[in-house]
């Protein structure tokens, strides 16, 4: 049967009706799925209605906030969130607060209401932003390790992008190049060597592709570094690559040579020396047996030629002449250290004084000369004989650079080198000795002529003036005796010799232990700054002060120690050389230094005698001096002395 047209229109009419209620059926079950998903959601999700205020709040929220859904629901969402309508990002980290007041960090991520475009859905999330941000405090100390290590190592680092413009310029780099790491970054790194090495700097950065596993790519020696001042040193640059940020870059390592130069050249120089003796010494053993066959068969014919007087005469003077010659063989000996030695023990000081009249006849009557005597002095054990030459051969040396009339001060002191002058001179052994120094306040002399004064026939007289093995014979004698000799000079100044002979320990005088130890001596607290221009007195200086327990800045020269001084930093005592490069000296540093700061002591250091120093401080005579080379206890004492005198007068300006 078909159906009626009445029917089919039911039929239509039914179905829509049938649809919709199907499509009902199904929103409800969306809901409620929907409703389910965000029950159970591990984020936090809460909806935002149009007023800003909470409209759903689900209890991975109420775990994360603390709130309840009943107490969050219709509260300000910056009640959560305090910066919500700051927040123009989709997606970003944000300070959320708990119910108890305490705060976390979240990841809030907000999208638009489906339903209603005026609210927003919000999702928040605990558990991947504290892992991340656990990672990124892992990479931070990592960095922070790294840039610790980069400023504290001794040596120089340097990094720099791929084109070689410098980036990072650790501590190291700014006291061996003197500038400060904003005059440096940004700029390329061959600024720091002259321009000879600045080809040698770009060949190595160019084999960045050819870096080892570990990122090394070279070593270059024999570098030069360039100061800002314009001086030069001696560096090795170590090279090697990395990344930074995606970016590769350059890792450069600097090592200062100079102290490894300065031992090399003092190694070398002894070398010289032993090598020139041994020639020395066995030149004259050879010129001996000629000059015997000389004199000799001189002096039978001066025997043979009594009638002829005219030929008489020229045997003669050959054979004055053949005693020239052995004179200048045994000092030949004397400095190869091959003469015979007669070594007994003896009182330098009556040594010194028996020869005063000697000196007076031989030197020039405008020659003044000083003696001074140490107290209780020790017995050196050396050839009597010997001693004599060398104290006569080093005062008519200081006569010649004397020119115009001087001071000629002999010395003689008991003193103690220890094992840290050991390490700044090699060829001292330990121990104690006896102390003879001759002072000159002459012409002095340069470094260029220090360098090879020991050297055998170098002089700086005229011809015929002198053999040059003066200092020669008295550096072999001293050194054969087992001692050691120290020369210290500045031109325009005078010079000091000082020879140390071996002390007989019988002679010293025996007693008790002085009470006064270096440890009883020892710092209260006390910062000193230490001004020298040597590095290697420098370098012990501090190392003494510092294990004394002082406080410890140093400066190379007084421009440097006067601009210590302008800062803040407090200073017990300054610790000064008195002959210094840079226009500034140790007493007008004292002078300027005790201007500024009153209460500030001063001790004063020099490698001349005592008896210079004080003929050339004008007026400052009550400054305390020490004298080089001294030891960690004289060091000691005289800062105790110095900390517990009466406090410092001011030093008269016109002195």
């Amino acid at each position: 049967m078909t159906p009626t047209s009445t029917q089919c229109r039911e039929t239509r009419e039914v179905h829509p009706h049938r649809r919709d209620d199907e499509t009902m059926s199904f929103d409800n079950a969306s809901a409620s799925l929907l409703r389910a998903l965000v029950h159970a959601a591990p984020d936090g999700i809460f909806l935002v209605d149009r007023h800003q205020r909470i409209a759903l709040f689900n209890p991975a929220c109420e775990g994360l906030f603390g709130w309840s859904a009943r107490e969050a629901l219709g509260e300000d969402v910056a009640t959560l969130i305090p910066d919500w309508r700051q927040q123009p990002a989709l997606r970003s980290q944000v300070q959320a607060r708990r119910r108890d007041g305490t705060t976390l960090t979240v990841t809030l991520a907000t999208a638009a209401s489906a339903a209603d475009a005026a609210s927003i859905v919000a999702t928040v999330r605990e558990r991947d932003i504290t892992e991340q941000s656990r990672a990124e405090r892992a990479i931070r100390e990592a960095d922070a390790r790294v840039a610790t290590l980069i400023q504290t190592v001794d040596n120089g680092v340097i990094l720099t992008d791929r084109l070689g413009r410098i980036k990072t310029f650790n501590l190291a780099c700014r006291r061996l190049f003197g500038y400060q790491a904003d005059e440096v970054i940004d700029r390329h790194i061959s600024m720091l060597a002259p321009a000879a090495n600045a080809d040698a700097i770009q060949s190595l950065l160019r084999r960045g592709n050819q870096a080892d596993e570990h990122g090394r790519i070279g070593t270059v020696r024999g570098m030069t570094g360039l100061r800002r001042d314009g001086g030069t040193f001696p560096m090795e640059l170590s090279a090697g690559t990395t990344v930074q940020d995606g970016e590769p870059v350059f890792v450069v390592a600097i090592q200062d040579l100079t102290d490894r130069k300065h031992t090399e050249e003092r190694l070398a120089q002894a070398q010289k020396m032993e090598i020139v003796g041994q020639l020395s010494g066995g030149i004259a053993h050879d010129f001996n047996n000629l000059l015997t066959v000389i004199v000799g068969n001189a002096e039978f014919l001066a025997d043979q030629l009594k009638a002829r007087q005219d030929l008489r005469g020229l045997a003669c003077e050959i054979s004055r002449a053949g005693q020239r010659g052995a004179e200048l063989t045994q000092r030949l000996l004397a400095f190869s250290r091959r003469q015979t030695l007669k070594p007994v023990a003896v009182d330098c000081n009556e040594l010194v004084s028996s020869m005063h009249d000697l000196l007076r006849r031989t030197l020039r009557e405008d020659i003044v000369i000083d003696i001074a005597f140490g107290a209780e002095l020790c017995a050196a054990f050396a050839d009597p004989a010997q001693l004599e030459s060398a104290i006569l051969n080093l005062s008519l040396n200081a006569q010649d650079a004397m020119l115009g009339g001087g001071r000629l001060s002999i010395t003689t002191a008991n003193v103690t080198l220890d094992a840290s002058y050991q390490s700044l001179n090699q060829d001292v052994r330990p121990g104690d000795y006896v102390l003879i120094a001759i002072t000159d306040n002459g012409s002095g002399m340069s470094k260029e002529v220090l360098d090879r004064v020991f050297e055998p026939f170098y002089t700086t007289k005229e011809v015929g003036k002198g053999s040059g093995l003066g200092l020669s014979m008295v550096y072999g004698f001293v050194k054969q005796s087992n001692g050691h000799v120290s020369l210290y000079s500045e031109p325009g100044l005078g010079t000091t010799v000082r020879l140390y002979l071996p002390a007989v320990a019988a002679g010293r005088p025996t007693g008790p232990e002085r009470p006064d130890s270096v440890e009883r001596l020892a710092s209260r607290g006390e910062v000193v700054l230490i001004v020298e221009d040597d590095p290697f007195v420098r370098s012990y200086a501090v190392m003494c002060l510092r294990s004394l327990g002082y406080g410890v800045i140093a400066a190379s020269d007084g421009a440097g120690a006067l601009q210590t001084l302008d800062d803040d930093t407090h200073f017990d005592i300054l610790f000064t050389d008195v002959v210094m490069p840079g226009g500034i000296s140790g007493w007008e540093l004292a002078e300027t230094a005790s201007r500024r700061r009153p209460d500030l002591r001063v001790l004063l250091t020099s490698g001349y005698a005592l008896e210079t120093i004080a003929g050339r401080s004008h007026g400052r005579e009550h400054l305390a001096i020490l004298t080089k080379p001294y030891r960690k206890a004289d060091l000691a004492r005289k800062l105790r002395e110095v900390v517990e005198s009466s406090p410092p007068a001011a030093i008269c300006r016109e002195c």
